[in-house]
């Protein structure tokens, strides 16, 4: 339990993706990381623990609320949430990204039709959220389309939004118009890869890396009705008082709506950057 309770903006804002890339933390070290945070301060800060399917049986009868990213198509899910019974473990969380950039809207069903059927079974419990991640390589009308199919089974998108290469980080552009179509959708969405940050800056990679702090006041913009050119401006702001400032005139709880978590593979940088910028004082 906290000692310190955050404010609704802040809670459960970051997944622990510890044994994900860059951090590959072996898997037993990365769950007991995992169960100390939950006695320290700003423990409420933390949501899941992010693993794989293939992590489940390493897993057996963990008090851990885990998401689990399937790693196949839409017939693993069945396998990964009765496997997650079976060993009493806590599935809070599905996530999975179709597999067919071709045909991402047949993808989408098919998750869909798995996901209802490991539910009529009994196997996979209602309340837990499912996250689909459309190919960020599909064409608009396409990419739409899937977004479409999740949200119409309220399920929830999931974007990703940096990785190991260049190309794994989407544009300003490309991520307003993601949040736009979830908002316009009533969907919620989480995100995965490089946001460790809360402020757009250059990694040690060489890559420009979102903020977390861009993404969330992005999406209150956005929820507002900012123009499009608006929201890819604050997507893009490197300064730290520009957008600190910006952040306390709005209602950043309401936008949590939307922008449920983010996967991280280091909490403690999220934390250090929340606690810095003086956004932690008030919670």
């Amino acid at each position: 339990m906290s000692t310190e309770p955050l404010s609704a903006t802040w809670k459960a804002f970051v997944d622990d993706a510890a044994i994900f890339p860059p951090g590959d933390a072996p898997i037993h070290d990365a769950a007991a990381a995992h169960a100390e945070r939950r006695r320290t301060p700003y423990a409420d800060l933390v949501g899941t623990f992010v693993v794989r399917d293939t992590d489940i049986p390493l897993l057996r009868g963990t008090p851990l609320a885990l998401s689990v990213v399937v790693t196949g198509g839409a017939g693993q899910i069945a396998g990964a949430a009765g496997l997650g019974r079976k060993l009493h473990v806590a599935i809070e969380g599905l996530e999975i990204a179709l597999r067919d950039p071709a045909d991402p809207l047949g993808a989408a069903r098919r998750v869909v039709a798995a996901v209802d059927a490991a539910r009529g079974e009994g196997i996979l419990d209602d309340h837990v959220p499912i996250y689909v991640e459309i190919p960020a390589s599909c064409p608009e009308p396409t990419w739409l389309a899937a977004a479409d199919e999740v949200a119409a089974a309220e399920f929830r998108l999931k974007f990703r939004t940096g990785g190991l290469e260049p190309r794994a980080f989407p544009t300003g552009t490309t991520l307003a118009g993601w949040v736009d179509a979830a908002l316009d959708r009533e969907t919620p969405f989480k995100c995965t890869a490089g946001l460790h940050r809360a402020v757009r800056h250059t990694g040690d990679d060489g890559f420009e890396h979102h903020g977390f702090l861009n993404l969330l006041v992005a999406t209150r913009l956005a929820f507002d009705g900012s123009p499009r050119v608006e929201v890819v401006d604050l997507l893009e702001t490197r300064e730290p008082a520009v957008l600190v400032e910006t952040a306390q005139d709005l209602d950043l709880a309401g936008a949590r709506r939307w922008f449920t978590s983010f996967g991280s593979c280091s909490v403690d940088e999220p934390l250090a950057d929340l606690q810095a910028l003086g956004l932690l004082e008030d919670s």
